[in-house]
Parts: C-alpha cells; structure tokens; sequence
C-alpha cells in the first residue's frame, strides 16, 4: 500500500456534496452585501428581491407564461407536500418511486391521506416502465432520482391530453436537465441543489390546470396554514409575486440571485445542462475504462447527469458497505472529495455531483484519486487477509 503513488493534480474544490451542493464558481460572502438584511420581507426591498427571484427563474428556466411561481417554506419537501396537502384526493393517484424520496411520497400518500393509491416502485439504479402508468389518474414522481442516480431520460411517455396531473419533484434536475413544461403540471425544487444556494426554501411551479383544481377542490383532511394556497375558492395569488406565507431569510434569497445572475451570465439553461452533462461524462468514461466499479443505474438512458451514483463491483471485495465507507473516508481525509459517500438508504458505493456548480477540471481531477483510493483499500483488504 505504501507504494501507491498519490495522483499529481487535486481537485481545486473538493465539495462534491448532492446537498447542499457546490456554490456557483469564485463566490465570495462578498457577493451578498446587497442583502437587506434587518429589512421587513415585505417592505419594498424585500417584496422586489423575491420577486426578482421569481422572474429570473422564469426566465432560466423557460417557464412557460401562465404558470405560477412560488417561493415556499420547507425547501423541496415543503414543496411537493404542499401540492400533495392541497392537490390529491380529487382523482385516483398513482406514485410512482425509485429511490428514497419517492419512496417517502408514497408513504405520505397512502400513510399520511390515507389514498387508495396505485404505487409503482423501481430497484435502485432503475426506473418503473412509464408505459404501464395511467395518466387518468394523478402521477406522482420525481424526474431525478437524487438517491439513486437514474431520471427520466424525457417526458415522452406523459401525455400532453391526459386527465389527471403530473406532479414532479425536480429537486436534484432543475436547471441541469430540460423539463417538459407541457407535460408537468406541478414542479417542485430547492435552492440547495443545482444552484448551490442555501437551503430551507421551496420552489413549487403550478401549470393552468393545477391552479384550476386547487380552486374547484377542497381537500377532505385538514388543511395546515403553510400548506394554504387558496382562499375562498379563489388562488391567493400574492404567493406567487414574493409574498411569501412566512419569513423567508433574506439572506438566503440574495445568495439564490447571485447563484440566477451567474446562470444568466454564463448563457442560461442550455449552458447549465452542457455543465452537468460534461461532468457526468468524464465520470462515465472513467467507468467504462474500469471493470471493478460501475454505474448504479442499469440503462445508460436513465443515468442522472447530477447525483451520478456507482458502485463497485471487484469480486475481491466481501463487505461492500465497508469498502465504500472506507474508500470514501480516505479520499475525504486527502481532502480531495467531502461527502461523496452512498446515500444511507441506497446500495452502497460513491455518489459524486456533478451538478452546474461543479467545474469539470475537479471532476476530472477526483478520477485519478477514486482509482489511488481503490486499490489502496484493495491492498489494505490483502494485508489483513
């Protein structure tokens, strides 16, 4: 082990973290010094600082006119219960997981509102057969499987006509994967994902038709006040121009424009989406060039291009969850890769973001280490043998 040569070059940043994620690149606390901080969220400045917030997420992410949206409490969990709270019941639901946060949608859905629910779930590493969903029905999904590694390669396979709505928790997808406006009705995210921006906030995008049930259905459960998006029947539509339904930190809100104004600078959606897919490349083709590790997701269609999740797969190794701790403690101890460690839930393995965030060079750098820390733990394991 001892004659294992560390690799020459090191990542620049080392934050390889699936949330939060990686901050945008050279930020500085500096940047925020346009916060109004010990202002009113509801004085001027505050109400255009949201607002702003909004417009540009519109704008970078195309979100179609229409479509409504707002900056929630409780990050992406806030969110997607949000809509569940307020949205289902009306129609059959069918819930659709692979991976552990969809897993706990369903739980809500049938433990929580107590739904006759059809619940579709996948293995790790793959998704259910979109063919045998009945859009009639509500589907709930999330497009990216932050957990898992997998997505939906495109939304071909949900109607543009259907009947019911597609509620989509995009959490890990946003802004580095194109979303298919037309086809989802509900949209949820946090800041703390591809943006690298600090958590607690929630973003939930309603189509046209979600609007037209939440103000033609009123749910049989009770109903709490973060959860609240109508009143008397009618849309309260101040939530989605910045009033937020509770204090939002301002702080926060700031770093979330500077994390929109450098998408903006740099060309947008289309310049987001080149990122992460540069990155999941270079860790792709790292793959393919070693037969002890492998990508979690079975059909390279379905691999994510952010929380790219592998496992490895050298029959010398006996506990699988060890070697992975193990491997992911060394490279965190040489301060080349933080919190690149399986999610607790998930097979065991490596998770790296390679978020928009993430510059390519680091990723390119960490491939060498992952190999050095391999076979060093690979040599560990025949010296205690």
């Amino acid at each position: 082990m001892s004659d294992l040569q560390t690799p020459a070059a090191r990542p620049a940043n080392p934050r390889f973290s699936s949330g939060p994620c990686a901050k945008i690149p050279a930020y500085s606390l500096d940047l925020l010094s346009d916060a109004p901080l010990g202002r009113s969220h509801r004085a001027a400045v505050g109400k255009a600082k949201l607002k702003e917030a909004i417009d540009l997420t519109r704008e970078i992410l195309g979100v179609p006119e229409g479509y409504r949206i707002g900056i929630v409490p409780g990050s992406d969990t806030g969110a997607v219960e949000m809509a569940m709270w307020s949205l289902l019941g009306a129609r059959p639901v069918e819930m659709l997981a692979w991976e552990s946060f969809g897993e706990g949608w369903v739980t809500d859905a049938v433990k929580q509102l107590k739904l006759d629910a059809t619940v579709r779930k996948a293995p790790y590493g793959e998704i259910v057969d979109l063919a045998q969903v009945d859009f009639t029905r509500d589907v709930v999904f999330t497009w990216n499987g932050t957990t898992s590694g997998v997505r939906l390669p495109n939304g071909d396979a949900i109607p543009a006509d259907r009947e019911g709505l597609t509620i989509c928790d995009a959490t890990s997808a946003a802004f580095a994967m194109d979303l298919p406006w037309d086809k989802l009705d509900v949209v949820t995210f946090s800041w703390q994902k591809v943006l690298g921006g600090e958590g607690g906030h929630g973003m939930l995008i309603l189509s046209p038709r979600a609007v037209e049930r939440l103000e033609s259905y009123t749910p049989a459960w009770p109903m709490p006040k973060i959860f609240r998006m109508t009143k008397g029947g009618k849309l309260i539509e101040g939530i989605f121009q910045g009033e937020t339904i509770n204090t939002p930190s301002m702080l926060a809100v700031e770093d979330y424009l500077v994390s929109l104004k450098w998408a903006q600078r740099i060309g947008g959606l289309k310049a987001l989406v080149a990122r992460a897919e540069a990155n999941s490349k270079v860790v792709a083709e790292f793959v393919a060039a070693h037969d002890w590790i492998a990508n979690l997701a079975v059909d390279p269609a379905t691999a994510s291009t952010t929380s790219v999740c592998l496992k490895f797969t050298d029959p010398r190794i006996a506990d699988g969850a060890a070697f992975a701790k193990a491997v992911a403690k060394r490279l965190e101890k040489e301060g080349v890769a933080l919190d690149v460690g399986a999610y607790r839930d998930a097979p065991a393995g490596l998770r790296i973001w390679c978020g928009s965030t993430v510059e390519t060079a680091d990723v390119a750098a960490l491939m060498p280490w992952i190999e050095w820390a391999f076979e060093a733990e690979i040599a560990a394991l025949a010296k205690a043998a």
